[in-house]
């Protein structure tokens, strides 16, 4: 008789299979979409040795350096009670939680929130949300701190400050405002309504973070922010809003068992950054990612900071000038039908669309019947959104491959935090890989830091004094070139 471990192991082995993710690539490749735009096999066969060299690379730098996330999935048990336990006492006392972040800290904290909670989650009475409104705060707009003050009742609200340097000047200014607000009203209490979520070892949030007494989850050293969704940067957060962030781990784990597969036609983030790496060379340098789900949204945006701050490098790691990288896009299905699949279908050569499917949504609603005799109305009548949604995005790809343009797609089965996991996975492990494919250092971000250090300069920060003397000596603006 199958014993009780075994017939787990079973079940959950099944429901493992039953949500992995697809890559159909078939639109591609030069049957469907010609000789000229197209891939072939032939081409994977000569770039073997780039994707064996890619595969080696990153399998030998997993854990090491910033290639620390790829241990999030397995090493966080811990971590995990902990977040769980936090969000536990959130969910108690507080009606708001409030994230103060910037980049990986927001972006990836919004893509799950809106993936897996209700779309209108926050306008919910909590009788129904049952956990608390999130609020993801992302940049420095006068206005929109203000706003969001004129809609929160401090009594009520917790926030949580993530910032791995404690030196984000956006977040910062952000935690300077809230610490001051909350210290006028609550005097010693302050603390009780902030979470900081920073570097255990280095930087400025942790000094903060001791000296105001403050509940702390930390950013390990190795996992940069683009990196860092499945990290307490991500995971409190989604605890907060009810997510079964476990689940999301086993996720991501399952796919990472899938991408250490040696064979490319069997590894979906192997192929895939070797279709985009492809994509590039045949001059494609332009990527979009096209979701047909509102709930999938926000992993758009996500993607485009993976993506562009990844591979938008200008040297190589033998410090060749290359200017390497794909500019990301974000796209919605089926509202960018009516907006950028014009261009997309008809402008230049120069672009893959990624498309993400959605096999079973959670819900469904019929069209409800009516004006038969309008034929061009009545035809969806009994027929479901989901069914309309689905066939749309159908349409898409053939339009799309019929005007001979690179398209492929990946479906989940449905949307929920395993699958989520998996996705978000699937990209971390594309862009590596595919960033070990050009040769350039995918974890560093040069191009960012130019733009941090401008910033302090111009605010008279100290040690950035050279950079100050540049910025004035810099040619002045012509006022003849100003309308």
């Amino acid at each position: 008789m199958e014993t009780e471990r075994k017939k787990m192991a079973r079940i959950n082995d099944e429901y493992r299979k039953s949500m992995t993710l697809k890559l159909d690539y078939n639109n591609m490749m030069k049957e469907y979409v010609g000789d000229e735009q197209g891939l072939s096999l032939s081409d994977f066969k000569n770039e073997e040795k780039t994707v064996v060299k890619a595969y080696k690379s990153v399998l030998n730098g997993r854990g090491k350096g910033m290639m620390g996330w790829t241990e999030l999935p397995y090493n966080q048990d811990e971590i995990v009670k902990d977040i769980i336990a936090t969000a536990k006492d959130v969910i108690k006392r507080a009606d708001n939680f409030v994230v103060l972040g910037i980049g990986g800290s927001a972006l990836g904290p919004t893509a799950v929130f809106t993936s897996l909670c209700h779309l209108r989650h926050n306008e919910l009475k909590r009788s129904k949300r049952k956990f608390p409104k999130l609020y993801v705060e992302d940049n420095v707009d006068p206005e929109r701190m203000n706003a969001l003050l004129d809609v929160l009742d401090l009594d009520k609200t917790v926030f949580n400050v993530i910032t791995k340097s404690g030196a984000t000047s956006e977040t910062m200014s952000q935690f300077l405002i809230i610490m001051d607000l909350l210290k006028k009203k609550y005097g010693d209490k302050a603390k009780d309504h902030m979470i900081a979520t920073t570097s255990e070892t280095r930087g400025n949030l942790i000094k903060i973070a001791k000296e105001e007494g403050l509940k702390t989850f930390f950013i390990p050293d190795g996992v940069g922010g683009r990196f860092s969704e499945l990290c307490p940067v991500g995971l409190l957060p989604a605890a907060v809003v009810g997510i079964d962030v476990k689940a999301m781990l086993n996720g991501a784990k399952h796919m990472d068992k899938i991408c250490m597969k040696k064979d490319v036609k069997a590894n979906p983030a192997l192929m895939s950054a070797l279709l985009e790496y492809l994509s590039m060379k045949k001059g494609k340098n332009i990527s979009v990612m096209m979701p047909y789900s509102d709930g999938l949204k926000y992993i758009a945006d996500w993607y485009c900071q993976l993506w562009g701050e990844s591979l938008g490098k200008a040297v190589d790691l033998d410090g060749n000038l290359v200017y390497a990288g794909q500019t990301p896009v974000k796209a919605l299905g089926v509202t960018d039908q009516h907006s950028q699949v014009q261009l997309y279908r008809e402008g230049p050569f120069d672009k893959v669309v990624t498309i993400i499917a959605v096999e079973k949504f959670r819900n469904d609603i019929t069209i409800s019947d009516g004006y038969k005799d309008i034929p061009d109305v009545n035809f969806l009548c009994g027929h479901t959104m989901g069914e309309l949604i689905n066939t749309e995005r159908k349409a898409t790809e053939y339009a799309l491959t019929t005007a001979k343009r690179l398209n492929y797609t990946i479906t989940l089965p449905e949307i929920n935090a395993f699958t989520i996991g998996e996705l978000l996975y699937l990209f971390e492990m594309e862009t590596a890989f595919c960033g070990a494919m050009l040769g350039i250092d995918t974890f560093n971000q040069p191009g960012v830091e130019g733009g941090k250090n401008a910033t302090y300069a111009l605010f008279g920060r100290k040690g950035y004094e050279k950079t100050k003397e540049e910025m004035d000596n810099a040619p002045k603006k012509n006022a003849d070139y100003i309308i």
